[in-house]
């Protein structure tokens, strides 16, 4: 099923908020290739196979390297990544898996310590947004391996 082709008004909708998140995000404190980060662990945590394949596309084309994409699922473990692409991933993971957890005290300050109250807005709604096209993706079973960069 094409959901695009379903509903085109909805779906157009959900494109723009997600490129003026986007934007704002990149224009702002997010402009460093976090975001291609974001998109791919929320994607790699809901197990969007489609979404992955294009953040990942995206993001290396962007400059990113391919042992951090590698590694972007075991972070924690790695030295790859920095205090505030940490912070970043933790605040992605926490809002993503929100369910019956919230969100700490002691997470919020830890990211806010990276982020003024714009950046972590921008973060924060690039996760629910990715979050949406993951939702959308799953549910339609979207090809992963079709998505082509422009």
């Amino acid at each position: 099923m094409n959901y695009f082709s379903a509903n085109p008004a909805g779906l157009k909708t959900l494109v723009d908020v997600q490129r003026h998140v986007s934007k704002a995000a990149e224009d702002g404190e997010l402009g460093d290739g976090l975001l291609g980060l974001i998109y791919t662990r929320v994607s790699q945590i809901n197990g969007c196979a489609y979404c992955i394949d294009m953040h990942t596309k995206d993001a290396r084309r962007a400059g990113e390297s391919e042992q951090r994409l590698y590694a972007l699922s075991a972070w924690r473990e790695t030295p790859f990544f920095t205090p505030r692409e940490r912070a970043a991933l933790a605040w992605a993971e926490a809002n993503t898996l929100i369910a019956g957890r919230g969100i700490d005290d002691a997470l919020f300050d830890a990211t806010r310590a990276h982020f003024s109250e714009q950046g972590l807005t921008d973060l924060t709604l690039a996760i629910c947004t990715i979050n949406a096209w993951n939702r959308l993706s799953i549910s339609f079973s979207a090809d992963a391996g079709s998505y082509r960069p422009d």
